[in-house]
């Protein structure tokens, strides 16, 4: 067998194996992504009942969620969040709630729903 033929495999074999590859790479990056913004609900989720469980005041409970995810593009907005009860009594537990649907960079798949959920003691 001659060096241009086995070159010729190569290239095809490249071909056949290199959408394979970019898929893989560009899966890793909408996972990557899609985790972050996972956690950065998590967090504000975590943020917002903690101001709800001590303050009893639902209006700075979603401004301190949306402070806590402002690297969210598009940011939160207070049709995202729910606060249930709404209002927080001393020893019941109140649920903080951040529904978020995140759009792909690629388009190939999503987009993805993700929440975010904090549940504390109210006044503890």
């Amino acid at each position: 067998m001659s060096k241009t033929s086995e070159r010729g495999a190569a290239a095809v074999e490249f071909a056949l194996l290199a959408p394979v590859l970019i898929m893989l790479l560009l899966g890793i990056m909408e996972f990557g992504r899609a985790y972050n913004v996972q956690i950065s609900l998590s967090s504000a989720a975590r943020e917002g009942v903690r101001v709800m469980a001590i303050g009893n005041d639902t209006t700075a409970a979603r401004t301190a969620a949306k402070n806590a995810a402002t690297a969210l593009q598009p940011p939160l907005a207070d049709a995202n969040i729910s606060i249930s009860p709404a209002v927080c009594t001393a020893g019941a537990q109140v649920t903080f709630t951040i529904s978020y649907t995140l759009a792909t960079m690629t388009g190939i798949a999503g987009p993805f729903p993700l929440q975010g959920k904090g549940v504390m003691v109210c006044g503890g």
